[in-house]
């Protein structure tokens, strides 16, 4: 009751300043404030395991020359951009839950943005790339190391860094010229591009459909050559001659396969119901998009960890819990 007594008088004096304000309420989970402590518990439990996760696959494979092979070297990339996203959300949500501080600045708000789309964006070119290294790895063996060099690896990582960059720099901008007349309180965990063009006066036909357009042709087109390179892999598996031998070759797909479905599937739930899903329930949508910030992170590291022998094996050897495998 308290808390939507404060939430009434920011409206009532919002109403009085400028349509371009200095800061954003954001309020949470809509109808879950009560439960926002109990919900803040095992969302800083996943981001704690992210944070050791990634950090721990980034030190193993920096530090053992045998993984510094493309999958692993693209692997680190998703990593960084992984620790990026999380930490740019989690933190402000962890204050908001905890200390029922909700307040952000209008330039944080839309950096959050940014950070968050660019490098959510950057992770879909990313398993892209990983897809591209598993179609050259089964299709072409023979040609694998010489079709990706270390130069060339850093070629893929520098465009997929620039096209998330060029393609979502015009997000904030786009926001910033925005007025917000009606209020200025988000109803969501973190600053999200449609969560505050919803909360503007001003027509936004044109941001949306370039916000449609720039996820198309990044995650839409990633999706679709991801699925494509597997349609290709798997031609050339049942080629041939051994059912182990398929079963082996498909074996080396499977960590990637596992963490494009934890991925995607909740990235394109939350892209679906925000732009069409008008009868999804504000905080199913909202607990979602939360899901699609901090699960992949926390799940990434561990799938690649227990699936891939050699960074197992490193692991065990580092913390000398147990002997590696054979």
């Amino acid at each position: 009751m308290k808390r939507k007594l404060n939430l009434t008088l920011v409206m009532s004096a919002y109403n009085k300043t400028n349509v371009h304000p200095k800061t954003f309420i954001l309020i949470g989970i809509p109808g879950m404030e009560a439960a926002h402590t109990w919900i803040s518990i095992p969302f800083c439990a996943v981001y704690l395991l992210a944070l050791v996760g990634n950090s721990s696959l980034l030190f193993i494979i920096k530090t053992d020359s045998s993984l510094h092979e493309p999958m692993y070297l693209f692997l680190c990339m998703l990593a960084v951009a992984d620790l990026i996203v999380c930490t740019t959300a989690v933190p402000k949500l962890l204050r908001l839950f905890w200390f029922h501080d909700g307040e952000i600045r209008f330039e944080a708000c839309l950096t959050q943005v940014f950070l968050i789309h660019s490098c959510s964006t950057m992770e879909s070119g990313f398993f892209l790339a990983m897809a591209f290294d598993r179609y050259v790895a089964i299709c072409n063996p023979l040609r694998h190391s010489a079709i990706l060099t270390h130069s060339v690896i850093g070629e893929i990582g520098l465009a997929v860094l620039l096209r998330g960059t060029v393609l979502l720099s015009p997000h904030p901008f786009l926001l910033r010229w925005l007025p917000y007349c009606r209020t200025n309180i988000i109803s969501h965990t973190y600053c999200e591009f449609m969560a505050l063009i919803k909360i503007a006066c001003a027509e936004t036909r044109i941001r949306r459909a370039y916000s449609l357009i720039v996820a198309f042709l990044t995650g839409g087109v990633d999706f679709i050559l991801i699925i494509c390179s597997y349609v290709l892999i798997l031609h050339t598996v049942f080629q041939l001659p051994s059912k182990n031998a398929r079963l082996k070759t498909l074996g080396t797909c499977g960590s990637h396969i596992c963490v494009i479905l934890v991925s995607y599937t909740p990235a394109f739930f939350s892209f679906l119901t925000h732009r069409f899903g008008h009868h999804v329930s504000p905080h199913v949508h909202i607990f979602v998009a939360n899901i699609y910030l901090l699960v992949p992170p926390m799940v990434n590291p561990i799938i690649y960890g227990v699936r891939t022998k050699k960074i197992w094996n490193r692991f065990l050897k580092f913390f000398s819990f147990s002997k590696p495998l054979n």
